[in-house]
């Protein structure tokens, strides 16, 4: 595992702690090297939802989430879905900051 795994590990757990409890502990059950039966399939599931995001119930949410299940098992995924989980954190630190202080 290199640096930039390393990374990838790090944000992906503290997606995991941000996350409310049952979602939290989901995803770190997926994340599990033996899970890999249930996060592959998860993962292309939800791509093909976000896909079809036309259709009701299915919406075009599912589509990065399926990438972030399987980045954990495609390597050329991590580095772009790194940076978007990066910049999702920094989105949400601003919005909480701003939040705390009043603004709007």
């Amino acid at each position: 595992m290199d640096e930039r795994d390393d990374e990838f590990e790090q944000r992906y757990q503290r997606l995991e702690q941000a996350l409310p409890g049952p979602f939290g502990r989901f995803l770190g059950w997926v994340r599990k090297p033996a899970s890999g039966w249930v996060r592959i399939p998860l993962g292309i599931v939800l791509i093909l939802g976000g896909v079809l995001s036309f259709l009701p119930i299915l919406g075009v949410w599912m589509l990065p989430l399926g990438v972030l299940l399987l980045a954990q098992d495609l390597p050329f995924l991590r580095r772009p879905t790194g940076r978007a989980l990066d910049a999702l954190e920094r989105w949400w630190q601003r919005r909480a900051s701003k939040r705390r202080n009043g603004g709007s």
